[in-house]
């Protein structure tokens, strides 16, 4: 099948993989089988949405396989807005034109999604964002057709605040990427981390900094109790490492922005060794037993992806899930854009990332249970004990 032509040059160069499309670019309908596609807004060069894709296209194949949509079958058209809102606003207004498109999947860029939900409400096309930052989906009477999963930086926060009370930490130290997420995330962290009388010091990086010791250091020189990271995964990797060479001897936490890839990059193992990050069960679900349905389809979930693609991503289950949910409003209604709205906005689902509660006051579903916390050993997450 042809890629559109502004993407192919792209994935040329990049890890974004997007040749084995489900079905083809039509709404149109082969034999008794009736089409319905979902766009999906990613972007080329990150390593987020490279998993994003995966997933989209591993659970969109198990579902058509299933036989659960009837004479339904599910399409994925693919396309990159190279992390730049300009380009994403350009691919969901492109979507929402094409009455073959029941419903949008964007990625990881925050500020393309935030963006562009004026042409989303405006244009009616039901959008489920995989990005993390609170604006995706606040305020909600602005945000009618977008829905969120993924951990909130709220009860992120709190879940590593509870820790260091629980650790009796006096001063925290806080570093943070200076992007929409992260400037929003430094600012709930600090909040918790006063209320609980701890004393925090932040300093931010660029969210595409790759030299980044000199500002750890700056942090670590205070001997804080704990340095806390509020940044993507290989930010997060890079400040455990730059924090160890700086002979930092604290407690280290990600929030769970930080959250990538099962097995730590191997350069990085020694140094992120007992590091703690807030994150959902999935990452770590082989130290999980199955004593619930949710609990056992995770764990297959978790093998598919394996066998598929050879290690496991924990970001993936929040795009299968945003699969999953579309797939259930599209077995209640069909197509229609507007009914597809109003089914997800009371979405209720033990998801493969964890409990996924949507309502009308709140578009963000993922329930603050669903997070726990993890620990890196030997290079690799597991859950904490």
């Amino acid at each position: 099948m042809r890629l559109p032509r502004r993407l192919t040059a792209s994935v040329a160069a990049s890890a974004l993989v997007i040749t084995a499309l489900t079905g083809c670019d039509s709404d149109s309908e082969s034999g008794d089988t009736t089409q319905i596609v979902i766009g999906a807004d990613l972007a080329s060069g990150s390593s987020a949405d490279f998993a994003y894709t995966r997933a989209l296209q591993l659970k969109i194949e198990q579902v058509n396989a299933s036989g659960v949509l009837g004479s339904r079958q599910l399409v994925l058209r693919i396309q990159d807005n190279r992390s730049d809102p300009t380009e994403s606003l350009r691919n969901i207004s492109a979507f929402a034109r094409d009455p073959a498109v029941a419903a949008v999947i964007s990625g990881f860029c925050d500020e393309c999604v935030v963006n562009a939900a004026k042409t989303i409400n405006d244009q009616k096309i039901p959008t489920i964002a995989l990005a993390a930052a609170d604006e995706v989906t606040e305020p909600v009477e602005s945000r009618r057709y977008v829905f969120k999963l993924g951990p909130n930086s709220t009860d992120s926060a709190a879940a590593i605040v509870a820790e260091l009370v629980r650790k009796k930490a006096k001063t925290a130290a806080v570093l943070y990427s200076a992007d929409l997420y992260g400037r929003g995330a430094q600012k709930t962290m600090q909040k918790q981390l006063e209320n609980a009388d701890i004393d925090p010091t932040s300093l931010s990086i660029r969210p595409t900094a790759t030299e980044i010791g000199q500002t750890v250091g700056t942090l670590t020189d205070t001997e804080p109790d704990a340095l806390v990271v509020l940044a993507g995964a290989e930010q997060a990797t890079l400040a455990a490492t730059s924090a160890k060479t700086a002979g930092f001897k604290g407690d280290i936490y990600f929030d769970a922005a930080a959250a990538g890839d099962l097995f730590l990059p191997q350069a990085a193992a020694s140094a992120t060794d007992r590091t703690t990050m807030v994150f959902t069960q999935i990452l770590a679900i082989e130290d999980v037993i199955a004593t619930t349905p949710a609990k056992a389809a995770r764990k297959q979930w978790f093998r598919d992806y394996t066998a598929r693609y050879g290690s496991y991503s924990g970001v993936a289950a929040f795009a299968a899930d945003a699969v999953d949910l579309i797939a259930d409003a599209v077995v209640k209604v069909g197509g229609d854009r507007q009914r597809i709205r109003d089914v997800l906005e009371t979405s209720q689902t033990d998801g493969l990332a964890g409990p996924i509660r949507l309502t009308p006051d709140n578009h963000s579903g993922l329930m603050p249970q669903a997070l726990t916390l993890l620990v890196a050993r030997s290079g690799r997450w597991r859950l904490l004990s």
